[in-house]
Order: C-alpha cells, then structure tokens, then sequence
C-alpha cells in the first residue's frame, strides 16, 4: 500500500521537486499552492509521470479558514497522511529595520510561522488518531545565524526551529517523528520573490559559485523519510560545497 505525503508550496522549488522525489518513490501525494493554474499543471505532470495518485488543493497558507477548509474536509481515502512537508515560505524585502516594509513583515510571518502552525494544527490530529506520522519543516540557515538586513525573515526561521523543537516534544507520545531540514543557498525563485521580479537582483544571489539545487534538499528529504520506524533524524543542516555560513561563501 501507498504511503501519501502531503507537501504545501509545492509550485515551484524545494516543494515541486520533493514532490516529483517522492512521486518517483512511488508515494501517493497532495500537493498544495496558491496558483492554480501552475498547480493543475503540475499535478497533470505528475499523474502522467508517476504511478501514483495526486491530489492538488489550491489555497493560501496564510489563511486559516481557508486552510481548514481545504484540508479539515479532505476525502476519507486521502486522510491518512504519513508525512507532512510544511515547505511554503518565502523571503520579501532585504532592508534595515527601520526602513523595513511592514507589508513584506506580515507577509514573511503568515507564510513562514502561521502557515506551518495553521497546516500543522489541521493535519497532526489525523497522525495523532493513528499514532504514527513524520512531519518535516523546511528552515533555512537564516533560523540558525542573523544577517544585516535580514532581520525579520530570520526571525522567522528561528521561529520555525524553536517549533521544530517543541513539536517533537508534544508528538513523542503519539509516534510522530518531527523532523527540519535547514538549506543554505538554494537557486530556486527564492531571491526572485525577496527582490520582487527583479532578476538582474536575484540572479547576483548565485553568481560565482554552485548553489544547491531543489532536487539536492528533496533528495536529503527522501532519505529522512525512508529511514527505519526507530530513527528519526531530527535536524538537518545542508549547504552548497562553497558556503561555510550565512554571509560566507567562497566565489570565483
């Protein structure tokens, strides 16, 4: 029998290319984005590609109702989810503080911390019924160190380490393993979307040394997944061969 693996963000980057791992290792998947017309795309890709069975959900994170919606009423057949990727982040803005946009600050908080506990909160009490599951949160190197300019997403992905932390404590009991994977530099829409469009910005990000790519953390993702029932491997930090921190990365 199918395992199903439920995967948010799943349009474009990390998200889209741990779904086309995960549908190669033959698990079923749901897959879900706030573009739809990508997202159709992509589920037709996958159900065409893949022996497997896909269901795409269109919403946005961000929002509870929505989110409830969507998942809180999922068919009987797709409601025994053995993994939860909560990938959907993002990065908006690169100020100082003080001339920091708020709009980019609530936007990197609804994405980055309240889409995880909206998703998290919906999905957990399937894997709780069933005493079993594997929740995996996508953090960044930016959760472990600061950079200038920076600020609030990297509070963001200290958020989602600390609730990395507290979520293994408070599903230990239930035999859900909770698991973080932490890229560094990753070339995906990333820098695109923190820059908003502008390519010349985002495309500087990578210039000089080999990043990650997105099928590098969805291989990473595989291997947590397909680890024995008693191994959880609890966190996981992945950079590019160049990168030795956050602001530190060698370039030719």
């Amino acid at each position: 029998m199918k395992k199903t693996a439920l995967i948010t963000g799943a349009t474009s980057g990390i998200g889209e290319a741990t779904a086309k791992r995960l549908a190669a290792g033959h698990y079923n998947v749901i897959i879900t984005g706030r573009r739809k017309d990508r997202l159709l795309a992509f589920s037709g890709y996958l159900k065409n590609t893949y022996p497997v069975d896909v269901l795409p959900l269109c919403f946005d994170v961000c929002d509870f109702e929505q989110t409830g919606k969507s998942l809180g009423s999922l068919p009987e057949s797709w409601q025994d989810i053995d993994i939860l990727i909560n990938n959907a982040g993002l990065a908006s803005g690169l100020e100082a503080l003080d001339n920091g946009q708020p709009d980019d600050w609530q936007r990197m908080i609804d994405t980055n911390i309240k889409g995880l506990l909206y998703v998290t909160k919906i999905i957990a009490p399937f894997m709780i019924a069933r005493r079993k599951g594997h929740i995996i949160n996508i953090g960044s190197i930016a959760g472990r160190e600061v950079y200038a300019n920076g600020n609030v997403y990297c509070a963001t992905k200290h958020a989602v380490d600390a609730l990395t932390k507290s979520m293994r404590m408070e599903f230990l009991p239930y035999g859900i393993r909770v698991s973080q994977v932490a890229p560094g530099a990753v070339e995906t829409e990333f820098s695109l979307v923190r820059f908003k469009g502008d390519r010349l910005r985002a495309d500087a990000v990578y210039e000089g040394f080999h990043p990650l790519e997105a099928a590098d953390i969805a291989d990473v993702i595989a291997y947590i997944i397909n680890c024995p029932p008693h191994v959880n491997i609890a966190d996981v930090l992945v950079l590019p061969a160049a990168q030795a921190g956050a602001t530190m990365i060698h370039r030719t």
